[in-house]
């Protein structure tokens, strides 16, 4: 593993752990060129899953594209950066158990509009407003008191 700071091959593992869901290993490492400490990650290569857009259009699964909307949904919120990576793999570890190799975008926006929901009331309505495409103030307005009366925004 190359150092991502000045690309020396040369690094040691200083600590190795499995990840909350047991499909990946963190390893922090350091260089032993510059001493820069950085973290990887290693995980099962997977079969490749396809999102269905609403178009009909297939795209590949893409991990990243997936942790920056929610990370993005997420800014300036106090929610931890292993909350949303706990999220992230929750999300992946549900859609890869799938018999088939492709979800609707629809299903794997409902999936995680649900864990937003649960996890933080303004992430949840910052995804929401994109997701489902208010057409108004109103529409924002429903959501806003469907959610005040569920109770998750406590």
């Amino acid at each position: 593993m190359n150092c991502p700071i000045c690309n020396q091959s040369d690094t040691k593992v200083l600590d190795s752990r499995t990840n909350s869901s047991g499909n990946a290993v963190r390893r922090r490492r350091e260089c032993n060129g510059c001493g820069h400490r950085f973290t990887t990650y290693e995980r099962a290569e997977q079969p490749v899953m396809y999102i269905i857009k609403k178009d009909g259009r297939r795209e590949k699964f893409n991990r990243d594209k997936l942790a920056r909307g929610i990370a993005k949904a997420c800014e300036k919120r106090p929610i931890s950066a292993n909350s949303i990576e706990t999220i992230v793999e929750e999300i992946e570890d549900g859609i890869s158990n799938m018999i088939k190799r492709e979800i609707k975008s629809e299903l794997l926006g409902r999936f995680i509009l649900d864990k937003l929901k649960k996890l933080d009331p303004v992430a949840y309505l910052r995804f929401a407003s994109v997701y489902l495409d208010f057409k108004d103030v109103n529409s924002f307005k429903e959501e806003v008191e469907a959610l005040l009366e569920s109770g998750e925004d406590e």
